[in-house]
Parts: C-alpha cells; structure tokens; sequence
C-alpha cells in the first residue's frame, strides 16, 4: 500500500508550472494557485488543471463554465503564495483587470481564457479540461517551477561536450 507521505515525497521531485486559475462570479474576481497546469491538445488546444473538490473556486468554474491562466514567471513566487492562501484580499495585493471576461493578472507572463468543456473526477481533485480559446502574454520569459517543494525557475541543462571520433583517434595515439 503507498502511504500518503511516500506519494507526496516522490510527487516533490516532479516539477510544475505555476498557474493561478481565475474566475468572476457575481461581478467579483476569484483565483487560486495550481501547480497541475498541463497541455492537453493541440486540435483543438486545450488545457487541463485540477482543483480540489473542496475548492471555493470551482463551483464558480463549474457554474461560469469559463475560467482563466495565468502563467505566473520566475519573481512571482509572492503571487503564487498569495493566492494559494485562503485571505480573502488577494486580488488587492495584485495588479489586475477584467480580460474577457475573466480575472488577468497584468503581470503575469502567459493568459489563457478557457471554456470548460468538461469535468473528470480524480480522487480528492476535479480535472477541468478546458478549450482555450485566447492565447496573449509575454514569451520567453522565465516561467516559475515549483519542485521539492520551493518556487524556483527552469534553466537549460548543461551541454556535453561530445568528442570526434578523430579526437578519440588522436588521444589514442598519445
């Protein structure tokens, strides 16, 4: 049997994007941070995030059948902790508007607007596979990570050196 201490070890060393997923309910903003933001499609594009099943955000998501990503970038590891809080005064720490519809956090690097296509329960969560129907931020700016449990951010690997075949030759005949 796996213990819930094993699986959450071995989940730590798996890295994430993070992504605070939004919507409006009752001409108010709402969001939460995610860090199970994942590509799903590419005909149509489509995106899937999970939400706890005792999440505040999803029966507004679930009732809207809209809601928003914001891709957060590597100096917003504030905004993530923020939003994965319970304060109720999120959106006041942060620079924000309306962007079709749905809450956009101005400084994040990536948006996406998604219609909620359809739910899929998973244990505790609820997978939301969304259709994306708006793309718009900044690219290639450095994404924010999360991984043994601390916001970080990616970098390439470092490359190998990988010698000829007539520098094996040459180092051979020394």
């Amino acid at each position: 049997m796996v213990t819930e201490r094993d699986f959450k070890d071995f989940m730590a060393d798996v890295c994430t994007p993070v992504a605070v997923v939004t919507a409006m309910a009752d001409g108010l903003p709402h969001g939460t941070t995610v860090g199970s933001l994942t590509s799903l499609s590419l005909r149509p594009a489509m995106v899937t995030v999970a939400l706890e099943q005792r999440s505040r955000l999803l029966p507004k998501i679930l009732r809207s059948e809209r809601f928003g990503v914001n891709l957060l970038g590597a100096g917003q590891a504030d905004v993530a902790g923020a939003f994965a809080s319970s304060a109720a005064d999120r959106f006041d720490r942060v620079d924000w508007c309306p962007d079709g519809g749905l809450p956009r956090l101005r400084k994040a690097p990536g948006w996406l607007v998604c219609e909620l296509q359809r739910h899929v329960p998973g244990g505790d969560h609820l997978l939301l596979l969304g259709l994306v129907t708006r793309v718009s931020g900044t690219r290639g700016a450095a994404p924010l990570v999360y991984g043994r449990r601390t916001f970080g951010t990616h970098s390439a690997a470092a490359p190998t050196h990988t010698r000829s075949l007539t520098d094996h030759i040459t180092a051979f005949a020394h």
